[in-house]
């Protein structure tokens, strides 16, 4: 029999029945969403094919076939009728592991708001659209009073910003050592022949935060023309290994936008086929075991539970 073994998350210590879970796969990043052309106007004519209602029952299917044990939830729209919609989805899902949504984190309320959302056990951290946001507001008191106040709810957040914004980005999550953070889309790189430095050196620094993670999302759309070949991106995966290392990367689709520039098993094909040089240990920690010490997913009806 294999040794059970200890991880900490950020809501405790789970004890994990390695027989049951070496071979696990999470995904750490997806999208539900009823398609709005005024809400979902991020989506340009070069992603079109993504214009339409993406829900439950279309990711099911493709979870499945993939070996997909779940996924976390993300939110795409900053409202808290997206987060409450988001809920409710999960609440239908039994494969919906976690929710990251959104609460203002500027608001005089936002205390009450985290308190209220934290009462579902499937609330799990909080994300804005950073990536539109000036610097005056990321690291404005209001912003940063907010993001401080998610560690007495043991809330994570998701980091979602361009490549140019990762020194800010570096500035804020060093103000909050304690809180949990990870990097959606590892900061939307460009994926080109050539490496941008900066965003190699931008990368290095904020992975000396050690509260940092970093998921490996969204790289598909990332591509000149959305068109690609896998060893493309070799270069971006090898730079945010060396800087993150085996214990703080995650595997995440970005389903459906990944569907503009491939499909579902592109994404899974793409990690996997890369961290598989780097050892099964590795392999096993991006595929699952780091998102759920990060997110603290465990549950209660499987061989996974909290200490006594």
């Amino acid at each position: 029999m294999v040794a059970d073994s200890l991880v900490e998350c950020g809501s405790g210590i789970l004890y994990l029945n390695k027989s049951k879970f070496s071979q696990m796969r999470i995904d750490s990043h997806q999208h539900f969403w009823y398609y709005n052309p005024i809400r979902e106007s991020w989506i340009t004519d070069e992603m079109s094919r993504i214009r339409k209602d993406f829900l439950p029952q279309d990711l099911q299917p493709v979870l499945k076939r993939n070996s997909i044990e779940g996924c976390v939830l993300v939110q795409a729209d900053d409202s808290e009728e997206e987060t409450l919609r988001l809920l409710d989805f999960a609440a239908d899902a039994p494969f919906v592991k976690a929710v990251v949504g959104w609460v203002d984190l500027t608001g005089e309320d936002c205390r009450e708001r985290l308190e209220y959302f934290s009462g579902n056990k499937l609330f799990k951290g909080i994300r804005h659209t950073l990536q539109s946001a000036p610097e005056s507001f990321i690291l404005g008191e209001a912003f940063q009073r907010g993001i401080g106040l998610l560690q007495e709810y043991r809330l994570t957040y998701d980091l979602l910003i361009f490549q140019d914004q990762l020194p800010v980005a570096t500035n804020l999550v060093s103000n909050h050592p304690g809180q949990p953070f990870v990097l959606d889309h590892m900061a939307k790189v460009r994926i080109s022949s050539a490496v941008d430095p900066n965003w190699v050196a931008g990368i290095k620094e904020l992975a000396r935060q050690e509260n940092v993670f970093c998921k490996l999302s969204g790289f598909l759309v990332e591509t000149e023309g959305l068109k690609w070949k896998p060893e493309d991106f070799d270069p971006y995966f090898e730079t945010v290994w060396n800087a993150f290392g085996e214990d703080r990367l995650m595997y995440g689709s970005d389903w459906p936008v990944c569907l503009a520039a491939g499909t579902y098993e592109d994404t899974l094909e793409l990690v996997e086929t890369f961290f598989a040089r780097k050892g099964s240990r590795a392999l096993q920690k991006i595929m699952w075991e780091n998102a759920f010490k990060f997110y603290g997913l465990w549950n209660e009806k499987e061989s996974v539970k909290k200490p006594d």
